[in-house]
């Protein structure tokens, strides 16, 4: 009995020895994990929260339940002499859009591209263009949508990538086409203007994309124009050979904490090519919420127009806004009345 007693305490010293340990050990880890945590959460710069990343969807981060980090910055109105070194980077100058974006074309003038038995003009459906905005905050975002062939797609990719321009959006515009074309949307945000705009620059160099040459005047085409805009409810304006119609989104878009300037990755554009004889190419795409998204499509077919693509622009813009890329061949004013049921279906502006 004695012995068996004497046995029974050692045992439960034993245990409670353990149960320090434990303690203790667990102590210790809670005090390593706090210290491992705290240059993140004190904010103590990025190299150090590169090194200890937060798991994504971790609440408290940017666009997540709890997000007190970013309040919405809005742009502010430049002109074009502001974005000089930016023109000087890039290779060629641009033009300012409603005060606020900066925007610069690159047609792909050395494709010869065929679709539907079409050749495809560059204003139809063969541009690269790229966004500049400059915010409040003092940093600049770019967004962009760039034409590549297939055999560029993937060094360009790579050139984009390593230079910290992302890649949000990667499909077509066109149904089937030869040669095979691909269109990347491309975004970026930064305090130095210039390194965004190298970036862009070293991807634009893997392809043929040719030197910038002089625009000159507005092509005369056989069109209805004001058919085409009595159709659509709106006025639009020439662009080479071809003749455009845009509209933007009601709502206040916003890229993160960026607020969008109106129509910047937000508009639906309806593009004819002239064809002779009335008709035209009709090309475009159109800018819905997903409650939109069915009974555009619906309208559309209904139209005689056919879908190409459907699919997201950005990663994370907010409200979330979806794309429909068309196609149809046929008189300018049908098509364009075939258009009007999907425009009305959405809460759209005319761009102006």
């Amino acid at each position: 009995m004695v012995s068996s007693r004497h046995g029974g305490d050692q045992m439960m010293a034993e245990d409670r020895q353990q149960d320090t340990y434990t303690r203790a050990t667990t102590s210790r880890r809670r005090v390593l994990a706090a210290a491992a945590l705290a240059p993140i959460l004190a904010g103590a710069g990025a190299e150090a929260a590169a090194a200890h990343p937060l798991p994504p969807g971790t609440p408290g981060m940017p666009g997540m339940p709890g997000d007190r980090s970013h309040r919405r910055v809005k742009p502010v109105t430049t002109t074009e002499s502001d974005w000089t070194d930016v023109a000087r980077t890039l290779g060629r100058g641009g033009n300012m859009l409603r005060g606020t974006i900066y925007h610069t074309p690159f047609p792909r003038g050395d494709l010869h591209v065929v679709s539907d038995g079409i050749v495809i003009t560059p204003a139809l459906a063969l541009g690269t263009h790229v966004s500049f905005v400059r915010y409040a905050d003092g940093s600049t975002m770019v967004m962009g949508d760039v034409a590549v062939t297939e055999d560029e797609l993937q060094q360009v990719s790579d050139a984009f990538q390593s230079h910290g321009i992302a890649l949000t959006a990667l499909h077509k515009h066109l149904l089937a086409q030869t040669p095979d074309i691909w269109w990347t949307h491309v975004h970026g945000h930064g305090y130095d203007e210039v390194a965004l705009a190298r970036g862009l620059r070293a991807g634009f160099d893997l392809t043929g994309t040719p030197p910038a040459v002089p625009t000159g005047p507005p092509i005369p085409n056989d069109l209805d124009i004001a058919g085409i805009e009595a159709a659509l409810g709106a006025k639009g304006s020439p662009d080479g050979v071809v003749y455009k119609v845009v509209f933007a989104r009601r709502e206040t878009i916003c890229d993160g904490h960026l607020v969008l300037p109106p129509g910047l990755g937000s508009t639906s554009a309806f593009i004819f090519q002239p064809l002779g004889g009335g008709r035209a190419a009709l090309s475009g795409d159109c800018v819905m919420l997903a409650e939109e998204v069915q009974n555009v499509l619906g309208a559309l077919r209904r139209g005689g127009i056919k879908l190409v693509e459907l699919h997201n622009h950005h990663l994370t813009e907010n409200p979330r806004l979806f794309f429909t890329h068309f196609w149809a061949v046929g008189d300018a004013v049908e098509l364009a009345r075939g258009l009007r049921p999907a425009v009305d279906a959405t809460n759209v502006v005319p761009a102006g």
